[in-house]
C-alpha cells in the first residue's frame, strides 16, 4: 500500500501558492525521491471564496488553524503565513502536537528561534526553515550539514534583493538612489514602505539566522550593527568605481579571537571579488571555512517558486525523516554562548568623501587630526572643486572602528570643513584565505 505523509498549509499567499503548485505539479517526482505521497490535506486561509489562481478543493481551506495544527492526521505543517504573530503561536501548538514544522519565516526564527527549537526537541520532532534565508539558494542545510567538519571563520553576502536592484541601478546607470527606488517599486521588488529593505533590517534578520548556525552561538538580531543605504549618492557610485571598486549591502559575520562580528552595512568591495558581480534581485552568500576555503551560493532570493523550491525541499527531508523514525535530527546548534563584539572594536578600512574649504593648509590639518588618532590615510584624491570648495575622496589603512570615529569628531568640527557626506566600509581580504 502506497505511504501517503498529509500536510497542512498556514497561509496561501505568495510563497503559499509557490509550494501548493510545486507539491502538485511535481508530486510523481517528489513521491519516488520521498517514498511516500505528500498530500494537502488542510490550508489556512483568511478568506475561502478568493480566487487564487489554483485549482483548489473547496473543502481543503478552512479559516480556523485549529482544524490544521490540531489534525491528527496531518504530520507536516508548513508555516507560510509571515510575521510573528500568530505565526508563532500557531508553529508552537503544532510543535507540541508532534507535527514537525517547516517555516519560511525569518522574522520568526530570528526573534523566537530557541523557543521553536526546544519545543521540536520536547516532541522529538523537525523544525526546518531552509526558505527563511536566501529564497530559492540553498545555505541552511549546507551550513548544518555539508560543512559540518569545517570550522567557518567568516560569511559575507547579499541577502536583500531590493537594496541589490536599486544599488545595482545606481552602478550600471548612474541612476539617483531616489529614482532607483521608484524604478524597484514600479517593478514589485519595493513595497510600499520599504523601510525594512532599505534600512538594512531584512538582512539583519537574515544574518542574525545565519551567523548563529555557523558560529553555533545565538545571535539575536539586536546584536547586529545595522546601516542601511539611503545615504549612498551617486557620487559614491562612480568614485568607488573610479577605485576599482562596488558598492553593495552586505551581511558580515565574521568569528575573531575576540568574539563575533555581526554587521549590515553598505561596502565597497573590489571588482574582482565575486560578490561583486551579482546583480538586480539576486542574492549570493560567500562562506569561508577553515578546511574548505571558500565557497559562495548564488541564486534568486525571494518569490514564489525559489523560495517555495526550499520549503518544498524541508518539507521532503521531513517526510523522509518521519519515514525513518528519525525526527529530530536537525535541532539547535547554538550549543556555545560567544561575546558579541560591539561595532567600536571591529576593524576595516574606509572610504571616506568630504567637501571643504579650497585653500593651502586644510589637508595637512585634516590629516593631523586623522593621525592624532591612529588613523593612517592610504590616498587622498581631489576629485572637485569650484574655487570655493573641494571635493575630496580618502581611504583610508584598516583602523578601528573607534579610532575612526574619535578623528572624525574633530575633522567635523573643523572650521575649513564643511561636511562628512560619506562614511564607508572597505572589505579586500585576500580571496584565497580560509583554507587550511
Amino acid at each position: 500500500m502506497e505511504k501517503v505523509i498529509k500536510v497542512g498549509l498556514l497561509g496561501l499567499g505568495t510563497v503559499g501558492r509557490g509550494v501548493y503548485r510545486i507539491l502538485v505539479g511535481n508530486a510523481e517526482k517528489i513521491a519516488q525521491r520521498t517514498g511516500a505521497r505528500l498530500e494537502i490535506a488542510r490550508i489556512l486561509v483568511r478568506e475561502l471564496n478568493k480566487d487564487r489562481g489554483l485549482e483548489l478543493k473547496p473543502e481543503i481551506l478552512t479559516a480556523d488553524y485549529r482544524e490544521v495544527v490540531d489534525d491528527p492526521e496531518i504530520e507536516i505543517v508548513v508555516e507560510v503565513m509571515g510575521g510573528i504573530r500568530p505565526a508563532l503561536d500557531y508553529a508552537l501548538q503544532a510543535l507540541q502536537n508532534g507535527k514537525s514544522v517547516v517555516t519560511a519565516n525569518k522574522d520568526m526564527i530570528a526573534a523566537h528561534g530557541r523557543e521553536l527549537f526546544e519545543a521540536a526537541a520536547v516532541s522529538g520532532v523537525d523544525l526546518l526553515f531552509e526558505g527563511s534565508v536566501g529564497g530559492g539558494i540553498p545555505i541552511i542545510r549546507p551550513l548544518k550539514h555539508c560543512l559540518a567538519a569545517n570550522r567557518i571563520t567568516k560569511i559575507m553576502g547579499i541577502i536583500n534583493g531590493t537594496t541589490n536592484y536599486i544599488l545595482s541601478k545606481m552602478t550600471a546607470e548612474g541612476t539617483s538612489f531616489a529614482e532607483a527606488l521608484a524604478q524597484a517599486r514600479e517593478k514589485g521588488y519595493a513595497e510600499a514602505d520599504p523601510s525594512a529593505d532599505i534600512e538594512g533590517l531584512d538582512a539583519a534578520r537574515k544574518l542574525a539566522i545565519l551567523a548563529s548556525i555557523a558560529f553555533n552561538s545565538r545571535v539575536e538580531t539586536e546584536h547586529i550593527y545595522v546601516e542601511g543605504i539611503s545615504r549612498i549618492s551617486d557620487r559614491d557610485i562612480a568614485y568607488a568605481g573610479e577605485l576599482n571598486y562596488v558598492i553593495k549591502l552586505l551581511g558580515i559575520a565574521k568569528e575573531t579571537k575576540e568574539g563575533i562580528e555581526v554587521r549590515v552595512h553598505p561596502t565597497l568591495i573590489p571588482r574582482l571579488h565575486p560578490l561583486a558581480s551579482v546583480s538586480g534581485v539576486f542574492n549570493a552568500i560567500y562562506v569561508q571555512g577553515d578546511a574548505v576555503g571558500n565557497t559562495m551560493f548564488y541564486g534568486r532570493g525571494a518569490g514564489e517558486l525559489p523560495t517555495g523550491s526550499a520549503v518544498a525541499a524541508d518539507i521532503v527531508e521531513a517526510a523522509r525523516n518521519r519515514l525513518n523514525r528519525v525526527s529530530g535530527r536537525n535541532g539547535c546548534t547554538c550549543f556555545e554562548q560567544k561575546p558579541i563584539l560591539p561595532i567600536g572594536q571591529m576593524q576595516s578600512k574606509y572610504y571616506l568623501r568630504l567637501v571643504v574649504a579650497d585653500r593651502p593648509g586644510v589637508l595637512a590639518s585634516i590629516a593631523y587630526a586623522f593621525g592624532d588618532k591612529e588613523v593612517s590615510l592610504a590616498s587622498v584624491i581631489q576629485k572637485h572643486t569650484d574655487g570655493r570648495r573641494a571635493e575630496i575622496v580618502m581611504v583610508t589603512h584598516k583602523v578601528s572602528e573607534q579610532n575612526l570615529r574619535d578623528a572624525l569628531n574633530i575633522v567635523e568640527r573643523l572650521s575649513a570643513v564643511d561636511e562628512v557626506c560619506a562614511v564607508i566600509r572597505v572589505e579586500e581580504e585576500d580571496l584565497q584565505e580560509g583554507a587550511l
